[in-house]
C-alpha cells in the first residue's frame, strides 16, 4: 500500500479499540451500520491482497459494487457540491454522480495496492447523532494506526457512508466542497464534472 494514500483519501477517513486481531478485524453483528463498514474493509483488504495480479482496473472492478453497498454516493455529491446543487439539471447531476463514484472508486483502487500485513479495525460500539450513526475504525499498518470515522445514513432500507473523517475530524466532503463549488460557479457542470472525471482519470493511471 502506498503511503500517500492519506493524501489522496482527505478522500476519507477513529478511534476505540475492538479485540479483533486477524485479518480485518470483526464489526459486531449487531449494529447493522458497523456491519457495513465491515463488509467494506473485507473486501478493501481481499482486494489489497490480491492486488498485483488484479492491477488498478482489476481492483476497480472489484470494489465497484461493493462501494455502491456502501456508499451513498448520490447523497455524498449532493453534500460536496454544495448549494449549487440545486441549480443543476437532472442530466447533469446524474453525471456528476457518475463522476463522483468514479473518482472515489479509483482512489481506493489505486492507493490500497498491495498488502502488507495491514489490519483493519472496526468498532463495535456505534454512536448515534440524530438521524446518523457514526461508526470507528482504525487501520493499523507498520508502527502507524490511522484512524477513520464514517458517518452514515439510512437509504433503501441499509445504513450507507454520507461522510468519511481522516484522523477521527477531517471531513472529506468539507474538503472537497469548496475547490468543487468554485469550480461549479466559474464554469457550470460541464466544467465540474470533467474536473472530477479528469481526477479519476489520474488515479486510474
Amino acid at each position: 500500500m502506498k503511503p500517500v494514500w492519506i493524501k489522496a483519501i482527505s478522500l476519507s477517513v477513529v478511534l476505540l479499540f475492538a479485540p479483533f486481531l486477524a485479518g480485518a478485524g470483526r464489526a459486531a453483528d449487531s449494529d447493522p451500520a458497523a456491519t457495513q463498514i465491515q463488509y467494506f474493509y473485507d473486501a478493501l483488504l481481499d482486494s489489497m491482497k490480491h492486488g498485483k495480479e488484479l492491477g488498478t482496473k482489476g481492483r476497480y472492478e472489484k470494489l465497484k459494487p461493493v462501494i455502491e453497498r456502501v456508499y451513498n454516493l448520490p447523497l455524498m455529491t449532493s453534500l460536496v457540491v454544495g448549494p449549487g446543487w440545486s441549480s443543476v439539471s437532472a442530466t447533469d447531476q446524474q453525471a456528476l454522480i457518475g463522476a463522483f463514484e468514479r473518482m472515489t472508486v479509483a482512489n481506493y483502487a489505486k492507493n490500497f495496492d498491495s498488502y502488507s500485513g495491514e489490519k483493519f479495525i472496526v468498532d463495535p460500539n456505534v454512536q448515534t447523532r440524530g438521524i446518523d450513526k457514526v461508526v470507528a475504525s482504525k487501520l493499523v499498518t507498520g508502527n502507524q494506526t490511522i484512524p477513520f470515522n464514517y458517518r452514515m445514513r439510512q437509504a433503501d432500507g441499509n445504513w450507507k457512508v454520507v461522510d468519511v473523517y481522516l484522523n477521527g475530524f477531517v471531513s472529506e466532503l468539507a474538503t472537497r466542497r469548496s475547490d468543487f463549488g468554485s469550480t461549479l460557479a466559474s464554469g457550470g457542470a460541464t466544467a465540474l464534472i470533467q474536473k472530477i472525471n479528469a481526477l479519476a482519470d489520474g488515479l486510474m493511471k
